[in-house]
């Protein structure tokens, strides 16, 4: 069985509350076994053009484990808080 894969594009807002999420998500992760990957910064676009400058990458045991967390009132709670922080595209993946 493969993992699957959430994938963050970022371009914050506003620091102090992109802060204050970065810092309240992770609660949330437990329960679904999720893993963070990957938090950084582009410094390069090789082919074509990003234009969210940040990216998260975290990994599920599942893509029910993906659904069953985003749907889970814990983070559906720290939405409104990550849309003032930040612009976001969040897309799931099978790997």
């Amino acid at each position: 069985m493969g993992f699957a894969y959430v994938i963050g594009q970022v371009s914050v807002k506003d620091a102090e509350k992109w802060a204050e999420y970065q810092q309240r998500v992770p609660e949330t992760f437990g329960p679904w076994g999720c893993e963070l990957v990957l938090r950084g910064k582009q410094f390069q676009a090789l082919a074509g053009n990003c234009p969210h400058p940040a990216v998260v990458v975290l990994r599920f045991p599942s893509p029910e484990a993906v659904k069953s967390w985003f749907d889970s009132p814990a983070y559906q709670a720290l939405i409104p808080l990550r849309d003032a922080a930040a612009d976001v595209v969040l897309t799931a993946y099978e790997g």
